[in-house]
């Protein structure tokens, strides 16, 4: 039985990773698409610099994070001047460094499924009068939605681990930035924290499961079949 500290942890670890995916798939679509659409000076480059996460170590990322969006930090000042937001010890924070990890993922899942669309059909949708956004619309979204669909899991899921880049860039605040692999950490170094280890093992396993179920059910309701 999970106790209410571990409900909150959970309900935390939920918020962080959901609002994660959702920020990042609009970003992710976007470089997918640049990356399997245009070919320019620097393109691989950027698909290096969007695969950074995926071998740089987390904890370089959270670093990095920390540079850039603390209180010393460009971005960080920019956002707090202009909007008065702080992601230091924040769970703000907590998505931004999820986010940033699941990134080249997405981008990868989608890539794939915008690369796997026949261009001709979205030039014989042309053809017949449909204008650039109405094909895309039309053809293009729909075709690519196993990818899109797929990118979401796998969001999802990585951001439900992600460890180093939060602990290093939002540190581990009980109720604030303790997602469950962070409470996991922590209960690890308590003695006789075996027994919520556990627990907070087993729901972490479940939500990843749950998230692949989801996604088949989901794909299979489109009638795309599986998105892998």
């Amino acid at each position: 039985m999970l106790s209410t500290a571990d409900w909150a942890i959970v309900a935390l670890s939920l918020k962080v990773a959901l609002v994660a995916v959702a920020l990042t798939l609009p970003v992710a679509f976007a470089l997918a698409w640049v990356l399997a659409r245009t070919r320019f000076p620097g393109r691989i480059v950027l698909d290096a610099l969007v695969h950074l996460p995926l071998v740089v170590p987390p904890v370089v990322m959270g670093w990095l994070l920390l540079l850039g969006f603390g209180s010393n930090g460009p971005a960080g000042r920019l956002l707090e001047g202009l909007f008065g937001v702080t992601l230091m010890f924040r769970w703000t924070g907590a998505a931004l460094a999820a986010a940033v990890m699941a990134l080249p993922l997405m981008v990868r899942a989608i890539r794939l499924s915008l690369e796997a669309v026949d261009p001709r059909l979205e030039a014989a949708a042309r053809t017949l009068g449909a204008g650039p956004w109405r094909a895309f619309a039309t053809v293009t979204l729909p075709l690519s939605l196993p990818g899109l669909i797929a990118a979401s899991v796998l969001g999802l899921a990585r951001s439900l681990g992600e460890f180093g880049a939060t602990i290093t860039f939002v540190s581990n605040i009980p109720g604030e930035t303790q997602t469950l692999p962070l409470a996991i950490y922590s209960a690890l170094q308590l003695p006789g924290g075996d027994v919520q280890v556990a627990r907070l093992a087993s729901i972490s396993v479940m939500l990843s499961l749950a998230a692949l179920v989801a996604s088949e059910a989901l794909a299979r309701r489109s009638g795309f079949g599986h998105v892998a």
